[in-house]
C-alpha cells in the first residue's frame, strides 16, 4: 500500500510543480523606480532570477527582467537560455529597478519586473551580446 501511495504522490501533476518551485520567498518592490540589490541567488530559466542579499531564500526577490524575453524552460532553447544567464549571473552581484510591465503593474505572476545590472551593464544587454535565445512571453 505505502508504494502505491508513494508512486502516486511523485507521479503527480503537483509533485512534479512543487519540485520546479523556485525558492524566492521575500517582499517583492511594488513601486515603479523602487531598487533593490543582491547576489544571484537561484536562476528559473532565461529570463527569471532571485536576488538576496543573505543566503535565506525568505529574503530573495524573484525577478522578471523587464529588457529581455527568453523561451519558457520547456519550450525550444529554453535550457539554453537557462545555462547562459546561470552562467552569467549566478553568484554575481546585481543592482535592479522595478519597472512598468506590459500590463501596467509591477508586479506580475509573483515577481517583480525589474532592469538588473551586472558591473553596470544590463543583464539584457549582456544576454543578447551572448546570442542567448529570444521569444518568451
Amino acid at each position: 500500500m505505502f508504494r502505491i501511495i508513494l508512486a502516486t504522490a511523485l507521479l503527480s501533476p503537483t509533485a512534479a510543480t512543487m519540485a520546479r518551485a523556485d525558492p524566492c520567498e521575500g517582499r517583492l518592490p511594488t513601486r515603479h523606480g523602487e531598487t533593490f540589490a543582491g547576489t544571484v541567488r537561484y536562476v528559473g530559466d532565461g529570463d527569471s532570477l532571485c536576488v538576496g542579499r543573505t543566503s535565506n531564500p525568505n529574503e530573495w526577490i524573484e525577478v522578471r527582467l523587464a529588457d529581455f524575453d527568453a523561451p519558457e524552460l520547456r519550450e525550444r532553447d529554453g535550457r539554453r537560455g537557462h545555462e547562459i544567464l546561470t552562467r552569467l549571473a549566478r553568484g554575481r552581484q546585481v543592482s535592479c529597478t522595478a519597472s512598468w510591465g506590459r500590463s501596467g503593474r509591477v508586479v506580475s505572476h509573483d515577481r517583480v519586473i525589474a532592469s538588473c545590472r551586472l558591473n553596470g551593464q544590463r543583464l539584457g544587454d549582456l544576454l543578447r551580446a551572448q546570442r542567448t535565445p529570444q521569444g518568451g512571453n
